[in-house]
């Protein structure tokens, strides 16, 4: 059994507003479950492309993906919540402490997923008795598309660097989605507010843009140090520089976050622990220390071998010779990933005399084919 909610209902809205407020979300809006045609022909064309890397789960359920009425044949709304994660600092300037390693403000800090999903289902049970009507909660944990269904939803609109913008929020939200059976009239959807603004396309250090709300994830530093399994191309180490897992660039220099006040949720609070920290740590942490240092947040799920793989080319980065002890130590590392990138740092801190002592006394018999193939290519 289900409902229809009008419009004119003001009272249905105000108490759901009122009730998403005090669970932490700041925005709200309502969507059609009904698919979306332009949808499946950009996210076709994404994957035709090739531009979704590894991530092979975007090429399955095409159609479940971009419509949630199909995903859930009996949604007939999508409720969409963000929650604003906005940091009180300037991400980029920790870019400028090459000795230290920078993670994205969305992983410093408890993993959202577990957090927005306990708060999804305390209000979607509540959405159900006040509709009568079934609902089914989601935190990027489906084939469903958040950020089109919140754009959908008036909630913001998809910028040129295909992230969701909010006029109140700036680039700054976590997304959730509660589909219902019910029939509740949906929010105008936001219109697009980027102008001739090209901050996000121009600041990208790895052109991942080739057009305006076009991504080629496989360009993307996000993608290279945490979805990507293998060694990351020489093409995009340097323009690494120190960002060991995520980055923030093209959401940073978004000027509608000057409208972004910093979050005060204190379940998604930043840690301070990770902020600033040396390279030269995270480069000494074994599997054991990596799981106790980044328990309960995003960055576990990478693994300790990329991880350490991320930092090797950070280090390398550095321009720091006073680090090529952490890097010599890597090559003694159990993970040739680690070693192969162990490697490429150390030919780029090293002057050439010591490079071919180094060369003499680290070089095996026999070693796996990336790190000869990171020796060969240092020589």
């Amino acid at each position: 059994m289900w409902t229809s909610i009008s419009r004119t209902d003001t009272r249905f809205r105000a108490a759901l507003e009122s009730r998403a407020d005090a669970l932490g979300f700041g925005a709200v809006g309502i969507a059609s479950a009904q698919g979306d045609a332009r949808l499946r022909e950009r996210l076709a064309a994404f994957i035709e492309a090739g531009h979704h890397g590894t991530m092979e789960w975007l090429s399955r359920d095409g159609e479940k993906r971009t419509a949630p009425d199909i995903l859930w044949p009996d949604a007939r709304s999508a409720i969409m919540l963000g929650v604003n994660y906005a940091p009180a600092d300037d991400p980029m300037d920790a870019l400028t402490q090459k000795e230290t390693g920078t993670i994205s403000a969305y992983a410093r800090r408890r993993d959202y997923h577990d957090i927005i999903k306990g708060r999804l289902k305390q209000l979607a049970s509540w959405v159900a008795a006040e509709t009568q009507g079934q609902v089914k909660v989601f935190v990027d944990t489906a084939p469903l598309m958040e950020k089109p269904l919140a754009e959908k939803a008036g909630i913001g609109w998809q910028g040129k660097h295909t992230n969701l913008v909010s006029r109140t929020y700036g680039s700054w939200l976590f997304l959730g989605a509660i589909l219902t059976e019910a029939e509740i009239a949906p929010d105008a959807a936001e219109t697009d507010h980027c102008g001739a603004c090209r901050a996000c396309l121009d600041i990208c250090p790895t052109n991942a843009f080739p057009a305006p709300y076009r991504l080629d994830a496989t360009r993307c530093i996000a993608y290279l140090t945490i979805e990507h399994h293998g060694p990351i191309d020489i093409e995009f180490r340097e323009a690494m520089g120190n960002r060991i897992f995520g980055c923030d660039d093209c959401l940073a220099v978004c000027p509608w976050n000057k409208f972004a006040r910093a979050s005060g949720d204190s379940k998604l609070a930043l840690k301070p622990d990770l902020a600033g920290r040396p390279l030269a740590e995270y480069a000494r942490l074994d599997d054991a220390a990596f799981r106790a240092l980044f328990a309960g947040t995003p960055v576990k799920r990478t693994g300790r071998e990329r991880f350490v793989r991320n930092v090797m080319i950070a280090i390398g980065n550095s321009g720091d010779a006073a680090l090529g002890g952490e890097a010599e130590a890597g090559l003694s590392d159990q993970s040739p990933l680690v070693r192969g990138m162990a490697v490429w740092a150390l030919s780029r801190l090293v002057e050439p005399p010591q490079w071919q002592a180094l060369k003499a006394r680290h070089r095996p018999l026999e070693r796996d084919a990336q790190v000869i193939e990171e020796w060969d290519r240092a020589a």
